[in-house]
């Protein structure tokens, strides 16, 4: 009869950092811009501004930052009415989901 050697099984230290890292990838907000788009008053071609920064949460709450404004609304396309005004046309752009976090600020992706 042959004897088997028991089974090796060394887990890895745990590591909070990665852990922490993980868990800020897969619960971060998605990010986005307001950009609004209006006609020169000289010549009626397009102009684009950077109007605002956003961040939409899993739940659809909506968080928009811009000088001297602090929005909550209901959904992102609340953000894109709400700076579509007096011949302005509001749009977001989407930044990519993250894919690296870092504990650092030096280190940040």
């Amino acid at each position: 009869m042959t004897a088997v050697p028991p089974q090796e099984t060394t887990s890895a230290p745990f590591d909070l950092g990665k852990e922490l890292r993980a868990l800020v990838l897969a619960t971060a907000p998605r990010l986005f811009t307001v950009a609004r788009i209006h006609p020169y008053e000289d010549t009626g071609e397009p102009d684009v501004e950077i109007a605002a920064w956003g961040m939409a949460h899993e739940d659809g709450r909506t968080e928009v930052v811009h000088p001297g404004q602090r929005l909550v609304l209901g959904s992102p396309d609340r953000a894109e009415a709400w700076f579509s005004q007096d011949g302005v046309t509001a749009q977001l752009v989407w930044l990519a989901p993250a894919t690296a976090a870092s504990l650092g600020p030096d280190l940040a992706a």
